[in-house]
């Protein structure tokens, strides 16, 4: 599979600049006040850059097979090309956050996915937390595999169980969250987005993706 080439496409065909404008109010209005401030932040599968240059952190690691990545992290953003599976690079107990969007379904199986835990549980400082955000195949199994790379279907609750099992405590799990896609046929004005997060009863019409929070003891 040629990764480059697919995101490349799939992404440009979204707009990569559409995207990068959600993200800035997402993080702006969201992900900020979770992570809290003077945060060392790392993000697995960070694309092209839309979550980690966004948001307000002390220090920011980039994580990607995707070699392309690095063109398109700001300067404030160290990049690693690595697999989530071996972050060799990454030093044990040195970040105070992972976020995870729209990564695990990609992962081939069960024991990948252990494996990207054993590395996150890893490189997390004590109290530090894994945010994982990704297509809950409860409510988005229309359009699930309506992508060529997904493969291991998730719903909150297997991911909770998952997470437990490699010794995480979940401390939050909302079923849904954002909505499935970024496709031009969802509006995607600032305010509109802000007002979104600001209604969570919103969230069980419109969200398809879960979004859970787990601690390592």
């Amino acid at each position: 599979m040629n990764i480059e080439a697919m995101y490349r496409i799939r992404f440009e065909a979204q707009g990569l600049e559409k995207r990068n404008r959600v993200w800035r109010v997402l993080c702006g209005a969201f992900f900020d006040r979770l992570i809290g401030q003077y945060k060392d932040v790392l993000e697995l599968a960070c694309g092209y850059g839309e979550f980690i240059n966004n948001i307000s952190a002390r220090s920011k690691i980039g994580v990607d097979i995707n070699q392309d990545s690095r063109h398109h992290l700001a300067s404030d953003v160290r990049f690693v090309n690595c697999p989530a599976t071996e972050m060799a690079t990454v030093q044990e107990q040195s970040v105070d956050v992972v976020f995870a969007s729209n990564f695990l379904e990609h992962l081939t199986d069960k024991g990948e996915c252990d494996r990207v835990f054993a590395e996150v549980k890893r490189v997390l400082r004590i109290g530090g937390r894994f945010i994982v955000m990704g297509p809950n195949i409860r409510y988005a199994y229309k359009q699930y595999w309506d992508f060529y790379d997904h493969h291991l279907p998730l719903s909150h609750l297997s991911l909770e169980e998952g997470l437990t099992q490699a010794g995480f405590k979940v401390t939050r799990n909302i079923p849904r969250f954002l909505p499935f896609s970024m496709k031009s046929s969802v509006p995607t004005a600032g305010w509109l987005i802000e007002l979104y997060l600001r209604i969570p009863l919103a969230w069980r019409f419109m969200g398809k993706q879960f979004l859970v929070v787990a601690e390592k003891p």
